[in-house]
């Protein structure tokens, strides 16, 4: 059984988006390239056919993974959050007790996460931890330099 994604409407269209653009334009590409290595010769001592197929099974797994993510995937309506508790689409500020330095992070799902643009997946070990905390409490997080401790200081979308 696979896992439910949460996704906004803007990630549910970004993959669908990603997934039309595999199954015309990436599968074209592919067999645009098996037919070329094709025509050099032999096929049991030819390279590039064989790197074009091996490119057709990557790109065939890739497809089946987005249509699974899609198939398994729930749309998360922002106006239905609450905002009293730190849930997935949660925009949250934090105070690292630590290096009292405040970040804001928005939690998304594993499909959104994007560090350059501060969203982290609410499967994370930053995520998980924060996952239903109210304004003021701390949230100790193991990560891989080891425990940090958040005081939760905002919470909004």
């Amino acid at each position: 059984m696979s896992r439910i994604s949460y996704l906004t409407i803007e990630g549910f269209n970004k993959l669908k988006a990603e997934l039309e653009e595999l199954k015309t334009v990436g599968r074209q590409e592919v067999a645009k390239a098996i037919g070329e290595a094709r025509e050099k010769g032999d096929l049991s001592e030819n390279a590039e056919y064989d790197a074009a197929k091996d490119a057709q099974g990557m790109l065939e797994l890739k497809i089946n993974e987005l249509e699974t993510v899609m198939a398994n995937s729930r749309i998360i309506d922002e106006s239905q959050i609450d905002t009293s508790k730190v849930t997935i689409l949660s925009k949250i500020t934090l105070l690292n007790k630590r290096s009292k330095k405040e970040v804001t992070y928005k939690l998304v799902s594993e499909t959104e996460a994007n560090l350059k643009e501060k969203k982290i997946s609410v499967t994370s070990p930053i995520g998980e931890g924060l996952l239903g905390k109210k304004v003021g409490d701390l949230a100790e997080i193991t990560t891989p330099g080891g425990v940090i401790q958040f005081e939760i200081l905002n919470i909004t979308l």
